[in-house]
């Protein structure tokens, strides 16, 4: 069986941890950024785990890095 291919956009969202949770960033962080309090900027740079219902879409997408 030939290799799979990793989803390259995919692969630059989500990032996996040692005990096999997908991580990733919240979205909205670099548009109109201005006007949002400095909290609400600082929530934006955390990674957060995938939820659980993503899991498998993502898994086909990264099949490599996925335990």
């Amino acid at each position: 069986m030939p290799k799979l291919k990793t989803h390259k956009g995919a692969k630059s969202r989500f990032h996996i941890t040692g005990s096999g949770k997908i991580m990733r960033m919240k979205g909205g962080k670099s548009h109109l950024r201005r006007r949002k309090s400095k909290r609400s900027k600082g929530l934006f740079d955390e990674t957060i785990p995938l939820h659980p219902s993503d899991r498998t879409r993502i898994k086909r997408l990264i099949p490599y890095g996925v335990k």
